[in-house]
């Protein structure tokens, strides 16, 4: 095996281990701002996951729509929820046991699912990367829209910084 494959195995199981890790956490972490911040390691793998299949639109959406906003609007979410930051409130789910239950059946019926399936096998063309390039397709989303998406990033800037400021009134 060529030394660039073994390296890409390598950094495969690596991020393997942090999207999964994260996501254990996600589910296992009692702190909710904890599990946030899980959620966006595990997010964080994904993205290196795209880096190895040398989709790197895919991998800057991921990063900026799934960490950059979505798991940021959690953060903000349980940063301005002043009763789930105390620590004397209980983060435990009554529920917890029928989550389980669900969970472990769409298991069983996703790996029966994926074992029954005879899977059909692309051909070389149509994994062949299409003649695009990520600079045509960055002048075409923000070529006319520069300013909206600048605003739309101040925005959220802004919020962020109120969040914290309002998270430390609390703990004051």
């Amino acid at each position: 095996m060529p030394a660039d494959q073994i390296v890409r195995y390598i950094v495969f199981l690596i991020l393997t281990v942090m999207t999964l890790g994260g996501a254990l956490g996600v589910v296992v972490s009692r702190n909710l701002f904890h599990s946030a911040l899980f959620l966006v390691l595990s997010f964080a793998g994904v993205v290196g996951y795209y880096v190895l299949l040398d989709a790197g639109f895919l991998a800057a959406v991921q990063l900026l729509i799934y960490i950059g906003a979505i798991a940021i609007l959690i953060l903000f979410a349980v940063m301005l929820t002043r009763g789930l930051m105390d620590k004397r409130q209980s983060q435990h789910n009554q529920q917890w046991l029928i989550a389980a239950l669900v969970a472990l059946l769409i298991f069983v019926v996703l790996a029966v699912v994926l074992w029954q399936v005879e899977w059909p096998v692309a051909s070389e063309q149509a994994l062949a990367s299409p003649n695009v390039s990520v600079s045509q397709l960055g002048q075409e989303l923000l070529g006319p829209y520069v300013i909206p998406f600048e605003v739309a990033s101040v925005l959220l800037l802004v919020a962020l910084i109120g969040a914290v400021i309002l998270a430390r009134e609390t703990e004051s």
